[in-house]
């Protein structure tokens, strides 16, 4: 339906959630040239985990998450919820990094306390 609606289904779905404070996403594919050509589609969309996750201001969550202190079930649903897909940061937002040259690539946190900073190797 992405394909139809110039992908607007899925701004729409960004918005309902908004909204009403709830939604259930299923399984999508993000396009690449092999299924555009495939499906016949009019062009490459972008992901719609990482539209929908921009416009909510959240993350899509990649496994399940359980909480001791958080009970599974929420009173009126007769099947227990959850809670996957966490996602940020990742292919779709990430940063590509080409290393042409031997050396040593660190990752550095410096605080903004002033404090030292943490750097991993």
């Amino acid at each position: 339906h992405r394909d139809q609606t110039e992908d607007q289904v899925t701004y729409d779905a960004a918005q309902a959630i908004l909204k009403y404070n709830v939604g259930i996403k299923c399984a999508t594919i993000t396009p690449d040239e092999a299924r555009v050509k495939e499906f016949n589609l009019k062009k490459m969309w972008p992901s719609p985990n990482g539209t929908i996750r921009n416009i909510l201001g959240g993350t899509v969550f990649r496994e399940p998450i359980i909480c001791k202190s958080i009970p599974r079930l929420v009173p009126g649903w007769t099947r227990a919820i959850i809670i996957g897909r966490h996602a940020f940061g990742d292919q779709y937002r990430c940063s590509d990094l080409q290393i042409n040259a031997p050396g040593k690539v660190e990752l550095r946190y410096t605080p903004a306390d002033g404090s030292p900073p943490t750097i991993l190797e």
